[in-house]
């Protein structure tokens, strides 16, 4: 989208690391301009400044004016920035001309609208699957966002990328077929199926498998099993001494 924005730079007359380290110690961060069939030409912006813009509504596709100090004044867009790991302040940003006589290919977020009926009367619930779609058209006709109506949905319907009302010279790039959102059923939870309780007995304890005790007794039984009861074995007398 084209904004009314105008941001000033300072050319760089050379590169490197040490070069980036005194541009940033002026409060300044070192950024690239390409495109439109131009040399690329380093300059210096102010970070502040692009981050505005790129926390704007428009964000990235914000088109501005980049006044680079006795060279020229040209509409750009950021395309590629850097940060601090740590400290999450930038470090560096690419930046293209934009000749806003030619169509361009952009991201353009997509958001909803509505409540959907298969979530107000079915219980089911609506997912977001696609949050921005590509577009071609021309620079002054970018759109800040798409807002697709998902009232009327029941569950197992779903708005797709083709369902997307498009104006002026945009033409849609991503498939017509990606769904945007849709509503799907909640799925129920399974509970398990509780486990066979033991039978109490009349003291309340669970009752006990029997279990038959093999011992010495079984032994004992099967030993003197076949005798005659009331005999006993003689025993032998002891031979006399000879003297």
């Amino acid at each position: 989208m084209r904004t009314s924005v105008t941001v000033a730079a300072e050319p760089r007359e050379s590169r490197g690391k040490n070069e980036a380290r005194r541009t940033r110690k002026r409060g300044m961060i070192p950024a690239v301009i390409y495109g439109a069939f131009k040399d690329p030409v380093p300059v210096a912006v102010d970070p502040r400044k692009i981050a505005l813009i790129l926390r704007s509504k428009t964000g990235h596709n914000s088109i501005f004016d980049l006044d680079v100090q006795g060279l020229e004044t040209t509409p750009v867009m950021v395309v590629d920035e850097q940060y601090d790991p740590i400290r999450g302040n930038l470090l560096h940003v690419d930046l293209k001309r934009i000749d806003i006589t030619k169509r361009i290919r952009v991201a353009v977020p997509v958001l909803t609208h509505g409540e959907a009926i298969g979530v107000k009367t079915q219980d089911g619930l609506l997912e977001i699957v696609t949050r921005a779609v590509e577009i071609e058209c021309l620079p002054d006709e970018i759109p800040e966002h798409f807002t697709v109506d998902v009232s009327e949905l029941l569950i197992g319907q779903s708005k797709r990328a083709g369902d997307i009302a498009l104006s002026g010279s945009m033409k849609l790039l991503s498939s017509p077929d990606t769904v945007v959102a849709h509503v799907v059923a909640l799925k129920a939870i399974e509970e398990p199926a509780p486990a066979e309780a033991a039978v109490p007995t009349a003291e309340g304890v669970p009752a006990e498998p029997e279990v038959i005790k093999k011992g010495k007794k079984e032994d004992e039984g099967t030993a003197t099993e076949g005798k005659p009861e009331g005999k006993t074995e003689a025993k032998a007398e002891p031979k006399p001494k000879k003297k």
